[in-house]
């Protein structure tokens, strides 16, 4: 047993060949299964393939399992927010054999999103395409999923109370509207529990949402290596390198000058 599982450990964290294979396949499955939930949600919502839902509930349920197994405290590992997010997500997609609300399951699916994260981890390793462009992919990932993730809270907490969002695509709808400022005023809260979740997407949302779109057409860093220590990122007005205190000379067009 305790051959299998040095096994199934160099599968999940070893340098061969195969482990490297095994987890590109790995990653690639996070990818389709967080583009299938976010399609489901948003566009397929008359269509629902069951077999497809169990096999991907089978794979995530044996890579949870497989990740306990090779852990080295289990129990920590089960209260993860990202375990706990895979688990629910698991469950919901068994669940539709015996709950009708398919709607609620493809909402709760959205959890998948916080696997974005250990994707990133994953690539920030194995590409150096991905590690030259880290900080504009990292603002783009988070900005996704707190939209995503704010539409399903909007859309569970409204779908049997307020009449105007009726699907997850009205409550997207009304979240990218409130996030941007337009607020067409087509769908509104009429409840205290939506005025309330407005009012903190206003405070908190927009704040966050032009933060990250600003990082993602104009990054808060650049990249110059400094001749003497060697670091290669450095703030868009620097005029000393912050390890080494080298006058450094970053080429501009005077934007931020």
């Amino acid at each position: 047993m305790k051959e299998f599982r040095n096994g199934i450990k160099r599968l999940y964290f070893g340098p061969s060949t195969p482990a490297r294979v095994f987890r590109f396949a790995l990653l690639g499955f996070d990818l389709v299964t967080i583009s299938y939930f976010i399609i489901s949600a948003t566009v397929w919502t008359d269509i629902h393939h069951f077999w497809l839902d169990y096999s991907i509930g089978a794979v995530l349920t044996l890579d949870y399992i497989a990740r306990l197994y090779i852990s080295p405290r289990p129990l920590r590992a089960m209260t993860d927010a990202t375990a706990i997010a895979d688990l629910i997500v698991i469950f919901s997609l068994f669940a539709a054999t015996f709950l009708d609300n398919l709607g609620f399951l493809r909402v709760v699916r959205m959890l998948r999103l916080l696997r974005s994260y250990h994707v990133l981890k994953e690539l920030r390793g194995m590409s150096s395409w991905f590690r030259r462009n880290e900080e504009i992919i990292q603002s783009a990932t988070n900005l996704l999923v707190f939209i995503f993730l704010i539409t399903a809270v909007v859309f569970v907490l409204e779908e049997d109370i307020n009449p105007k969002i009726n699907s997850y695509m009205d409550a997207l709808y009304f979240t990218v509207t409130t996030l941007t400022t337009t607020g067409f005023g087509d769908i509104i809260m009429t409840d205290t529990v939506g005025r309330f979740i407005t009012i903190l997407i206003m405070i908190f949302g927009v704040a966050l949402f032009l933060r990250l779109i600003q990082t993602i057409f104009r990054p808060t860093k650049v990249k110059y290596t400094c001749p003497d220590c060697g670091l290669n990122r450095h703030d868009l007005d620097a005029v000393h390198c912050k390890h080494c205190g080298r006058t450094i000379h970053i080429p501009t067009e005077g934007e931020w000058q």
